[in-house]
């Protein structure tokens, strides 16, 4: 099945199709900018206010695989056009809610009419433009889709800043009326559809594991890990639904998730290199808008514009990828995921005084880095599969990348927590009436162990260091998850 007329250029459907992934993708820099806005208007926690992101993407990576069944049973046109429309009633009720829960139940809605947009995105291109011309779409795709995420940061940051961060999501719906009728326009069916069953046990199976695991980090350093028993209620929920899941793969006629895939070396690899792209690409448009506003003050918009920097860092690495068409795609992978690396190691050296433009270097070489990535990650992962497995593959390949972006999001807020606290015990350790620097008040300010307010302030300024502590941690362990998948580049078939 296509997803074309044949009097419908090629052009077009791509154009159409840009717009849906960019629908989806906005959502998710366009909130990171408000997220400290949301944690004061709704009286949420760092870590409950970051569900309004990682419950999302859940939602997302829940969704992902089904693409494949309600694709070939309703079509291509009706999937996405339906998407669109869900997407775009959850995003109009996500502007009326007035607490974090509501708020949460609508970013679950975003999230699940959401999930087919960027698979069957894909599985269009690569279905309408013949082999030798699917790096110059995947080229114009990756430009296309980062154009509004590049963007959104900026004017979502000025909006939540002059008005609130209802506007945040008033801003999406235009947006979503340009791409249902672009989609309306230009996306069509052709072909045979099929009236295969759902494997609702393969479903169910997974959809329990997925969303305990993500419950598991999310709780698990608030309910002290393994000494809570509903953290061994969740291992264990988990362990079982995986192996009932195996099980029932290996000996189910037509199984949730099609083993066959596996079978395809450069798919595997693929599959495993897009997890860890889906840890790095999103992960630090969650931890840095905090990190800027809790710890450094820095206003929406400022936080907005950093954040733009990123994208209009991406932008420039699509121009590159374009240049780099003949070389070897482990070439390409390798220079994107050590420019990855490189601004981990740099966000890691970040401190208190750390200057914005310093900030928005480091987004621009992230966003440079992603962007080299993830054009010939996504040509090699395909190259070699059979086209009846590509929408299959294609929910597959982007469900690893959302449940990759939702477990390292909650690990990194692990390791801010954890190495926050005990940051906070170390260097309160250094701090008693017998300290010297304390007899000197004309150096300490407004901070004393004399005055409870003193007291208060000295605190505050300890917790503040420790934080940034545990963000510096964060920032590590990326770096060194980038540089750990070199070695899963080598491995890849340039040649079946």
């Amino acid at each position: 099945m296509t997803a074309s007329r044949a009097d419908t250029p090629p052009g077009l459907i791509l154009f159409a199709v840009s717009l849906c992934t960019m629908l989806y993708a906005l959502t998710t820099t366009i909130v990171n900018v408000v997220l400290p806005q949301l944690q004061g208007a709704l009286s949420a926690t760092p870590e409950q206010v970051s569900w309004v992101v990682t419950l999302n993407v859940i939602a997302t990576a829940v969704f992902t695989p089904v693409t494949g069944w309600i694709t070939a049973r309703w079509g291509h046109r009706a999937v996405i056009l339906w998407s669109i429309i869900g997407f775009s009633v959850s995003s109009l009720l996500c502007a009326t809610a007035d607490s974090l829960l509501p708020l949460i139940l609508y970013r679950i809605g975003q999230g699940a009419f959401g999930a087919p947009l960027v698979p069957l995105s894909q599985a269009i291109i690569i279905a309408v433009y013949p082999p030798e011309r699917r790096a110059f779409a995947q080229g114009i795709f990756g430009m296309a889709v980062v154009i509004g995420p590049a963007l959104a940061p900026a004017l979502g940051g000025y909006l939540a800043e002059v008005y609130n961060w209802r506007y945040v999501f008033i801003l999406i719906l235009p947006i979503c009326g340009a791409t249902l009728l672009a989609s309306w326009l230009w996306i069509h069916d052709a072909g045979e559809r099929s009236l295969a069953r759902l494997d609702w046990t393969g479903f169910l199976m997974f959809s329990i594991a997925i969303t305990c695991a993500q419950l598991m980090m999310d709780r698990g350093e608030r309910l002290d890990w393994w000494e809570s028993p509903e953290i061994l209620a969740y291992v264990a929920i988990i362990g079982a639904a995986v192996w009932i899941l195996v099980i029932h793969t290996m000996t189910a006629t037509q199984p949730f998730f099609n083993p066959r895939l596996f079978l395809d070396r450069n798919f595997s690899i693929g599959v495993l290199l897009v997890f860890i792209y889906g840890m790095l690409n999103i992960t630090p448009t969650v931890m840095i808008p905090t990190m800027l506003q809790n710890l450094m003050g820095y206003p929406d918009s400022m936080i907005g514009i950093l954040l733009a920097a990123r994208g209009a860092g991406m932008i420039l690495g699509f121009f590159a990828v374009a240049r780099m068409g003949k070389l070897d795609p482990r070439i390409g992978m390798i220079i994107g995921i050590v420019a990855i690396g490189m601004s981990g190691w740099n966000m890691a050296q970040f401190n208190l005084e750390t200057a914005p433009l310093t900030v928005a270097l480091n987004g621009v070489m992230q966003g440079i880095g992603s962007a080299i990535m993830w054009v010939p990650l996504s040509l090699v992962a395909f190259a070699t599969l059979n086209p009846r497995l590509l929408p299959d593959a294609a929910a597959i390949f982007h469900l690893l990348r959302n449940f990759g972006t939702s477990l390292f999001v909650s690990a990194s807020v692990l390791v801010v927590s954890r190495t926050g606290r005990i940051g906070y015990a170390e260097l309160g350790e250094n701090i008693t009436p017998f300290t010297d620097v304390l007899r000197f008040p004309n150096l300490m300010g407004s901070w004393s162990v004399d005055t409870v307010q003193g007291l208060s302030a000295l605190a505050s300024e300890i917790n503040r260091q420790a934080l940034m502590v545990g963000y510096t941690n964060s920032f590590m362990l990326y770096a060194l998850v980038s540089f750990a998948a070199i070695p899963l580049m080598l491995m890849v078939k340039i040649k079946p």
